[in-house]
């Protein structure tokens, strides 16, 4: 059993020893061609070093075997006056090839393994790194909804207390950072999204009725799509809602906002444009990053912890499509794709809805 398993470990090995003792023996019985044979030898082990890589140990032994044996027949086929005596030289230059190509290999090898270190260092990172923001936000929910209830009585009775109104908002502010960490910590997790059918241009509106209503700003809808998206609904309003929040958080009231949606080959867009102060160049390659924001200057009021920009761009890989931001004609565009196939598609007349301050 051990030496069929150790056959089956070296078989690469054992088929080229047999071929090379099989061309060494053709050196001896035809020295007149015994170049061919000599140079069979060594390119195959050129080949089966590249597969195999052996230690240092293994493949001085094996070179040195090949280069006695080899340019042992070329020497007696010398003395014999068979073959010239150049031909040995034949032997060290094969060598030095060979030997070329095995640092490049061991160089290569070593690449690899530090390459496979650094992955599974990241692998073994992020993997701690969604268990702290799981287990870190179930810790954080029961304390704050705690707080938040008995704050919520204190405020019944001295509803004109401006200390806890603040109190409450930053509470408040807390949850949904919470709720944020637990949406994140699942984004890896193969049912982060639900896909099911959704009507995407009632969606749309619904979403954008929502908002209009809320924040004194002027509203637009502008849609050019219709037919069933399968999405997951919730994610995909989760995605919208922080990028509409974003829009409306680093802009003026009365100032534009508008949400688009379109079908492009496959693919539904949706865009949500502001007339705000834009993203920096240098924020962009990194915008969609956990914790990351366009200008830590802010006020943190303003500016946010960074998870809102983060979540839309695990729901868009979730969904196989991406999320992307530009500067156009004076206005930041957020622009989500997603892959949606052939039902969804463009509607020959735009749909507009405007939304001017607020609702009455």
């Amino acid at each position: 059993m051990r030496a069929t398993g150790w056959l089956q470990r070296n078989a690469i090995e054992v088929l080229w020893g047999l071929f090379a003792v099989a061309n060494w023996l053709a050196m001896i019985a035809w020295p007149a061609w015994e170049t061919v044979p000599f140079h069979f030898v060594w390119i195959s082990l050129t080949i089966v070093y590249g597969f195999r890589v052996w230690s240092p140990g293994v493949t001085g032994l094996i070179l040195s075997t090949v280069i006695l044996a080899t340019g042992a027949s070329i020497l007696s086929d010398a003395f014999a006056g068979i073959q010239l005596w150049g031909e040995l030289f034949e032997v060290p230059l094969m060598s030095a090839m060979f030997l070329a190509m095995v640092w490049h290999a061991r160089r290569r090898q070593s690449a690899m393994r530090e390459v496979e270190a650094v992955a599974d260092m990241r692998a073994s990172l992020l993997e701690r790194q969604e268990r702290f923001l799981h287990d870190a936000s179930h810790e954080l929910r029961t304390p704050v909804t705690i707080a938040r209830g008995h704050l919520e009585l204190l405020c019944r009775e001295t509803p004109d207390s401006p200390e806890l109104t603040v109190a409450l908002d930053e509470l408040e502010r807390m949850e949904r950072i919470v709720d944020r960490l637990l949406l994140l910590a699942k984004a890896e997790q193969p049912d982060f999204v639900v896909l099911r059918d959704v009507e995407i241009d009632r969606f749309l509106e619904d979403v954008f009725m929502r908002w209009s209503e809320v924040a004194p700003r002027s509203w637009r809808l502008d849609l050019d799509l219709a037919g069933v998206a399968r999405v997951d609904p919730e994610a995909l309003r989760s995605a919208l809602d922080a990028l509409l929040e974003n829009a409306v958080k680093y802009t003026e009231p009365r100032a534009g906002i508008t949400l688009r949606g379109h079908a492009v080959g496959g693919e539904i867009v949706l865009e949500v444009a502001d007339e705000g102060m834009g993203v920096p160049e240098d924020a962009i390659g990194s915008i969609f990053d956990r914790f990351a924001r366009a200008d830590d200057a802010r006020t943190r009021a303003q500016g946010g912890v960074g998870l809102g920009l983060a979540i839309v761009s695990a729901i868009a890989r979730a969904h196989g499509g991406r999320c992307t931001v530009e500067r156009r004609d004076g206005q930041t565009v957020f622009s989500l794709a997603l892959p949606v196939g052939a039902e969804v598609e463009a509607e020959p007349v735009a749909v507009e809805r405007l939304a001017l301050g607020l609702a009455p």
